[in-house]
């Protein structure tokens, strides 16, 4: 059975998810910190794939409202590119619109300080890596929810294509 890995790219951090083939949950998995380079990522994406049995990788796709491609998407699409170049994995896009507004209601609001006053940094920086953890699960759900209709996501950089190790391999993340 296949087992795919759903990743919500940020700029800072990189959310995580796990589920099989014919899951209808995923499960939040980890978040990692965004590093210097691509290159850097997809180690360390390649890392966690390995250590979980990992066939393919969906990377969320952030669109516009509208379904325009803005930035963002094309960034995403970028190192979505570049990281199935450098690891031979199957990477798939998979539009992530309203993916962090759902994990954030499935998360819940940060809990209060030890004072019972707004949560201090450390604090908020784990509730912000759960919630980026949760919607890498929501765009996984939506990649099997979509495979169930027989539409995956759009296949980028595919393994064994004609395209060599990527230029941006080692340039610095926007």
């Amino acid at each position: 059975m296949t087992r795919l890995l759903g990743v919500d790219l940020g700029t800072r951090r990189v959310g995580l998810a796990v589920a099989e083939a014919g899951d209808e949950r995923a499960r939040p998995l980890t978040t990692l910190a965004r590093r210097r380079t691509t290159a850097a990522d997809a180690e360390a994406l390649a890392r966690v794939a390995a250590s979980n049995g990992i066939d393919e990788v969906i990377v969320g796709l952030p669109l516009d409202m509208s379904g325009s491609e803005g930035a963002m998407a094309a960034a995403a699409r970028q190192w979505a590119t570049a990281v199935a170049r450098q690891t031979g994995l199957v990477v798939r896009l998979r539009d992530e619109r309203l993916s962090s507004h759902v994990a954030e209601s499935r998360v819940g609001a940060p809990g209060r300080g030890r004072a019972g006053g707004p949560p201090g940094p450390v604090r908020r920086a784990a509730h912000r890596a759960r919630i980026d953890r949760a919607a890498a699960a929501v765009i996984l759900e939506d990649e099997l929810e979509a495979r169930r209709r027989e539409m995956p996501g759009e296949r980028v950089g595919p393994p064994g294509d004609d395209m060599g190790p990527g230029d941006d391999m080692g340039q610095e993340n926007a």
